[in-house]
């Protein structure tokens, strides 16, 4: 990385990082995918005759998966066999001037190949190694396969998702994969600052399992304290009310009233002024439990309305709530998709031009990377090897012995 006194617009703060990315699917492809959006320079490296399987997941256009596109866009690809040791010498020389590597294999396959972090850190002591898999790289379970589904169920998310009557149940999207993607690059960036301070690598994980856990923090402190393990409850939250889903005349809507004086403005708001007096209704703990009766009201005011009118007139009233969008809603959004653009386009040779979902995160002074069409295999092999001193006719014979 090199260091600069200014800050370059529209570039994403990132710039300077190297990431040798040997990722797969989605949770590795989408974490290197945010480094990318955010400057770095990501080499994505895949076996010539084994490519990353997201290639040919749908929708595929003209042979070219969306997908794909979408997870892995601003990167450069090569193609390398590390199980041919002229693959692995070629990687160790990209290590030497790397600032990171991250993988997803299951634990134990970059060691076996040769290639794990004891090895690349005797070429780079500053080299940052990221591991991303289902159970973490220790433990009892290390060696188990681990999908979102699986991460979603062991970590304890499904059994305190769903309604009451109903069985555990899959958060919708692929969050294990997501929160996992999120998670390493929390530790990745954090072991990049304290490499700044030592000038020392480290290896860091993370575990599906561990990562979704971790987002249950809030709903574990009563059983920790008092024993109570929380439990499926719908939509509803188990300390403020009102607060969940609600049902208007043509669809629902979110409320969440997190404090007294939001409760008091949808009182006054639905025209039920009386509710902040019933005793019933005095507290937190007196609104959770008399939940029903108080949703009962709010319900009655609006089912003769629309969402939009019901949304307009708690917005006009300072009451946190939503209309529960779909993705064609999001799509159309003045805020969200307008003023945030959480949408914006990628064109794609083979594809055309289709929207992609944004990063969550918004830098003053660099912005982001400007969208880049995600690398055909092998798309960077010339440019990439040319820079460590390879001939094309080098490049040739390597291609023809199947090391790149």
């Amino acid at each position: 990385m090199t260091g600069s006194h200014e800050l370059q617009p529209n570039s994403g703060p990132l710039v300077g990082l190297k990431v040798l990315d040997l990722t797969r699917v989605l949770s590795g492809p989408y974490a290197a995918m945010w480094l990318a959006s955010m400057g770095a320079d990501v080499i994505k490296i895949e076996n010539p005759k084994d490519p990353d399987v997201s290639r040919a997941y749908y929708p595929v256009v003209n042979g070219k998966s969306a997908y794909y596109s979408t997870m892995n866009r601003n990167k450069r690809s090569i193609t390398l066999n590390l199980k041919a040791e002229e693959g692995k010498k070629l990687f160790l020389e990209l290590v030497k001037d790397a600032d990171a590597v991250i993988e997803n294999f299951r634990p134990g396959v970059m060691d076996k190949l040769g290639v794990g972090y004891e090895e690349l850190k005797k070429v780079n002591p500053g080299i940052v190694y990221a591991s991303i898999s289902g159970y973490g790289t220790y433990g009892p379970y290390a060696k188990k396969p681990g999908y979102d589904v699986v991460a979603q169920a062991m970590s304890g998310l499904m059994a305190i998702t769903g309604f009451p009557e109903g069985p555990p149940t899959r958060v919708g999207s692929s969050i294990g994969d997501t929160v996992g993607g999120v998670s390493s690059l929390v530790a990745l960036l954090a072991a990049l600052y304290c490499k700044n301070r030592t000038g020392l690598g480290q290896k860091v994980e993370i575990a599906l399992v561990d990562s979704l856990l971790a987002l249950s923090t809030p709903d574990y402190v009563r059983y920790f304290v008092e024993g109570l393990a929380p439990v499926r409850m719908g939509n509803c939250y188990r300390s403020w009310a009102p607060y969940g889903t609600y049902q208007a005349g043509d669809g629902y809507y979110n409320i969440g009233c997190g404090t007294d004086e939001f409760f008091y403005k949808l009182a006054r708001a639905i025209g039920h002024s009386e509710m902040i007096d019933d005793e019933r209704f005095l507290t937190h703990e007196g609104r959770v439990e008399n939940r029903e009766a108080m949703d009962a009201v709010i319900n009655e005011w609006a089912m003769s309305r629309s969402v939009k009118e019901v949304c307009s007139v708690l917005d006009e009233a300072g009451v946190p709530c939503a209309p529960v969008y779909t993705i064609r809603e999001l799509e159309q959004d003045e805020h969200i998709a307008g003023a945030r653009d959480m949408f914006p386009t990628i064109n794609e040779p083979e594809i055309g031009t289709f929207r992609v979902t944004n990063l969550p995160l918004r830098f003053a002074g660099t912005g982001l990377a400007p969208i880049k069409a995600a690398p055909d295999l092998g798309a960077h092999n010339a440019e990439i090897y040319g820079d460590l001193g390879y001939s094309e006719e080098e490049l040739v014979r390597l291609r023809e012995r199947g090391v790149i």
